[in-house]
């Protein structure tokens, strides 16, 4: 198992930040706790009779819980400005997210877009060839890549080339035009699904657009 000294800075900085959370939350539940503590003690040795032993040892065992507790809490409340947090969170959450990213990636215009339909396929030899990983242009194929193969004539009509990123409406992320479909074929797409053949049969047939640039 991999040791956290082991791992890279920002999965480092992250546990930091993690456990720091962890203890400032510890402070504040230990803190409220006592107040509770001190609250029952009190109602309690207000209500104490003289002839009541075994409330009177339940007062002073209470009382040590409650001065050990206090102690712990006074240990925690030095130790944590020691460490700095409040300096150190901000480069942290800045070096391991960025907020902008899935914004820029959903703003992005694309000049042209045109309906086709979409199919899908796998890498077995009844739905390809004799070599299913290879594409047409020779890239080679592996489940979980987004790629699509087109009909010729989103090539040499409307303008697709080899390894152009194709946004298909309806689906994250972007797909790459990595081969080709049989010449019969007109503005049609199929996307590829790996090794899934119960996925590809579920797409089945459909009108989708795609758009790129």
């Amino acid at each position: 198992m991999r040791r956290i000294t082991d791992s890279p800075p920002c999965i480092l900085q992250n546990y930091r930040v993690s456990q720091d959370q962890g203890t400032t939350m510890l402070v504040k539940t230990m803190k409220g706790f006592i107040s509770v503590l001190a609250l029952v003690l009190a109602a309690t040795t207000a209500n104490a009779t003289p002839s009541g032993n075994a409330l009177s040892k339940n007062n002073t065992a209470n009382k040590a819980q409650l001065s050990q507790l206090e102690a712990v809490y006074e240990a925690l409340i030095k130790e944590k400005p020691a460490r700095n947090f409040a300096n150190r969170q901000p480069a942290i959450l800045k070096a391991s997210f960025s907020p902008n990213a899935s914004a820029s990636n959903k703003s992005k215009t694309f000049s042209k877009r045109l309906h086709v339909t979409a199919t899908a396929y796998t890498s077995h030899v009844d739905q390809t060839d004799s070599t299913p990983n290879i594409a047409a242009w020779g890239d080679r194929l592996y489940p979980g890549m987004k790629s699509i193969a087109v009909s010729r004539d989103l090539l040499y009509v409307y303008g697709l080339k080899h390894g152009q990123k194709v946004r298909i409406k309806g689906l994250d992320g972007e797909y790459a035009v990595l081969d080709k479909m049989n010449k019969r074929w007109k503005k049609k797409i199929d996307i590829y699904m790996g090794m899934d053949k119960r996925k590809a049969f579920q797409w089945g047939r459909r009108k989708v657009e795609i758009l790129w640039n």
